[in-house]
């Protein structure tokens, strides 16, 4: 029997890795839903959206790495939390600006929340603004 925790470090895994939506599915209902308070993730509402997003990232970060420092799970609340730091460079194409060069480490936690054994929703807390700047991008 799969647990909410497996399901969740099989769904950070794949997200993290910028697998997109195609990979992500799974372990996620179909409407599951987005939020964050950044102003870079501003229009996105929906998982997929979001995964997609991720996935987009490893084109302009092609380094892209997390390493987790905490995976928490909260059965009572139907939740996991998973803290980690994600860190890479500005060598491929794609964002606000050619490529810079600059490298980041970003503190992030993801909170997802469960119905049943999959993913219905997932709150990102992460301090956009420190991000951007450390890749020239603000």
């Amino acid at each position: 029997m799969t647990t909410i925790r497996d399901t969740a470090l099989a769904f950070f895994h794949a997200c993290e890795t910028g697998k997109g939506w195609e990979a992500c599915a799974a372990f996620c209902h179909p409407g599951a839903t987005f939020s964050a308070q950044a102003g870079a993730l501003d229009s996105v509402r929906t998982l997929q959206a979001y995964t997609d997003w991720m996935k987009g990232m490893m084109t302009v970060l092609p380094d892209g790495q997390y390493e987790v420092k905490s995976f928490a799970v909260d059965e009572e609340r139907r939740n996991v939390a998973a803290y980690g730091v994600f860190r890479g460079t500005h060598t491929g194409e794609g964002g606000p600006v050619p490529p810079t060069g600059n490298s980041f480490a970003a503190d992030y936690v993801y909170v997802m929340q469960f119905d049943g054994d999959k993913i219905a929703h997932m709150t990102k807390i992460w301090n956009d603004a420190i991000s951007l700047q450390q890749l020239g991008w603000a």
